[in-house]
């Protein structure tokens, strides 16, 4: 992992998105970051997402975990592709690297015991959607804080496929722009993405305590 210099004017660009994910999350429960992803990463991180999809990599995902696990279409037709330093796969180390500096950087400032991470590909194909639901799981409450990283270089808003989040007095409707970063508690809020007309391309992953 690239170590920054505290002053580095990287670094101090990575510190302004973070605060701007963390204060925004403050605020209204929903942080958001435009540009959490530099334009180098995401289209980086695009391209191999498109060239997995493409060597039929991806998967079906399923509903909940372990003996709950299921396939449910009328409820979720994403694929997903999980990442992993294992794969020893550049644009997604330099993912992983980043997101080691911000938990490091969201625990020091927060106080937020985050011990661990995971992350995957998400794929909507076009006619897809994710129905209204919320991430924790009713058999494990590891996961603290949700996150999505959007890269959709050419979204427009005929393409659809936004996500909604059910805030208890309005709902937040959020366009998946290139680079952007959406980040909330896992147990809080439910959310759902609305039907997709091209397709939609993300990172999507939790931040977790425990073992």
């Amino acid at each position: 992992m690239l170590v920054l210099c505290q002053n580095s004017p990287q670094f101090k660009v990575l510190q302004t998105q973070f605060d701007c994910l963390i204060n925004s999350f403050i605020e209204d429960k929903v942080g958001l970051a435009q540009h959490f992803l530099s334009e180098a990463l995401a289209t980086q991180l695009k391209e191999n997402l498109t060239t997995l999809y493409a060597g039929q990599q991806f998967h079906a995902a399923g509903i909940g975990n372990k003996d709950l696990h299921l396939n449910d279409k009328a409820t979720r037709g994403d694929q997903i592709y999980w990442l992993d330093r294992e794969h020893n796969n550049l644009p997604e180390n330099d993912f992983f690297d980043l997101m080691d500096r911000f938990v490091s950087y969201l625990n020091s400032s927060c106080y937020t015991g985050i011990t661990g991470y995971e992350f995957h590909y998400a794929l909507y194909e076009k006619g897809s959607f994710y129905k209204r639901h919320l991430d924790q799981f009713r058999n494990d409450n590891s996961r603290a804080f949700s996150m999505i990283m959007y890269l959709n270089s050419d979204w427009q808003a005929k393409d659809g496929g936004e996500l909604c989040v059910y805030h208890p007095d309005h709902v937040q409707t959020i366009a998946p722009l290139h680079g952007q970063c959406v980040f909330f508690k896992s147990a809080e809020l439910e959310h759902e993405v609305l039907e997709t007309q091209a397709p939609r391309m993300s990172i999507t992953g939790w931040l977790k305590v425990g073992g």
